[in-house]
């Protein structure tokens, strides 16, 4: 499966449970972990679990098995490797604290204006 199809099968899988303010990110050239992050929220640690679970299970029908997942038992972050793409699911509270966002946004900047000029 391409990048971009496990990407999209991932975000699906999000739109499909109601995740909240799902965002991506094209980390290619910040990091030699992943090719894409994507951050949303859930309402609650259920919510939360169920979203994680829901990109695990899309993605291993469409063939990809994740290398990892951590943070189900608490269900307050839940993390899905899936090798390119990197999938974030939080409650807002741990979201607003942590603020990846910021920090994947920071850094798209700076590369941005270091190939500008």
């Amino acid at each position: 499966m391409q990048t971009d199809e496990l990407k999209q099968t991932a975000l699906q899988a999000l739109e499909d449970l109601k995740a909240l303010n799902i965002s991506e990110f094209d980390v290619r050239g910040m990091t030699s972990v992943t090719d894409y992050m994507i951050i949303a929220s859930g309402t609650s640690d259920r919510h939360v679990k169920s979203l994680a679970n829901a990109v695990v299970v899309a993605c291993k029908r469409a063939g990809v098995n994740p290398l990892g997942v951590e943070g189900e038992r608490e269900g307050e972050w839940v993390l899905v490797d899936l090798g390119d793409v990197v999938v974030h699911v939080m409650q807002p509270r741990i979201r607003e604290f942590y603020a990846l966002e910021k920090l994947w946004s920071v850094t798209e900047a700076s590369r941005e204006k270091t190939e500008q000029g």
